[in-house]
C-alpha cells in the first residue's frame, strides 16, 4: 500500500491544476494569504483565521493544513487541494467527507487570493472537486454554506446548481451573522462546458470512499 496515495492525485481544468497540499506548495499558499484574501472590513469565513497578525498568518495556515493531513482517515477526511494557475499557488479548494461510505455526501470550502478574484476561477475550482466527487468517488450530494453578505460565494453556488437548504446564526467578530446552507444533488450539478482531467485517482479510492477499486 502506498503510504500517501494522495500525492499522485491531480485534477486539471482549462486554466487550473489542483493537487492535494504538499509542504512546498503550502509555503506558496502562506505567501498568498499574506498578500490578502479579502478586504479588512469583511469576514467571509466562519473561522476568522485571516484576523491573525500578518506575521502569524502563514504559520497558522501551514499548521492547520498539517493537522488536517494528520487526522485524515476513511471515516473523516478533508483533502485540501492547492490551486495553481500558470504553475503558481493562488488558493485552496477543500473537499471533505464524514462516514462517506454510508452518507455519500461531501462538503466544500475554499479561498482564493484577493488579486486573483473576479475572474471565474472560484467557480472553476469548485466545479473541479464537484466533478471529482460525483463522477469518480460516487457522491450523491454536496453541501456548502456562505454568509448572506458574501455574494461572490453565493453566486458560485447558484451557477453550479445548489439550492438553499435553511440557515443558521453564527457569531462573527463578536456579532450575530446569518449563514445560508446550500445543498447540491449530483443530478442537479450545472456541468461546465469542459471536461475534467484526473490522474492518480485509483490508489486514493480505498482511502476516500472506504471501498477498494474493483480493477
Amino acid at each position: 500500500m502506498d503510504p500517501w496515495p494522495l500525492r499522485h492525485l491531480v485534477l486539471r481544468t482549462p486554466r487550473l491544476e489542483l493537487r492535494p497540499d504538499d509542504d512546498a506548495g503550502l509555503l506558496e499558499l502562506a505567501a498568498e494569504a499574506e498578500r490578502g484574501v479579502h478586504p479588512p472590513d469583511e469576514m467571509p469565513f466562519g473561522v476568522e483565521w485571516t484576523d491573525a497578525p500578518r506575521e502569524r498568518l502563514g504559520f497558522n495556515a501551514v499548521r492547520h493544513h498539517w493537522s488536517m493531513r494528520a487526522s485524515l482517515s476513511s471515516e473523516h477526511w478533508t483533502v485540501n487541494f492547492l490551486v495553481r494557475l500558470d504553475g503558481r499557488v493562488i488558493g485552496v479548494q477543500s473537499l471533505s467527507g464524514e462516514s462517506f461510505a454510508v452518507t455519500r455526501e461531501v462538503s466544500t470550502g475554499s479561498w482564493l487570493g484577493l488579486r486573483h478574484q473576479g475572474r471565474g476561477l472560484g467557480t472553476e475550482m469548485r466545479a473541479a472537486v464537484l466533478l471529482f466527487a460525483f463522477d469518480l468517488l460516487g457522491a450523491a450530494t454536496a453541501r456548502s454554506s456562505a454568509f448572506v453578505d458574501n455574494p461572490a460565494s453565493l453566486a458560485v453556488s447558484r451557477k453550479l446548481g445548489y439550492r438553499a437548504d435553511g440557515s443558521f446564526v453564527q457569531v462573527r467578530r463578536g456579532r450575530a451573522a446569518v449563514q445560508t446552507r446550500l445543498l447540491l444533488a449530483s443530478a442537479d450539478l450545472v456541468r461546465p462546458g469542459w471536461e475534467l482531467s484526473v490522474t492518480g485517482v485509483t490508489p486514493c479510492l480505498g482511502l476516500l470512499t472506504g471501498r477498494e477499486p474493483t480493477e
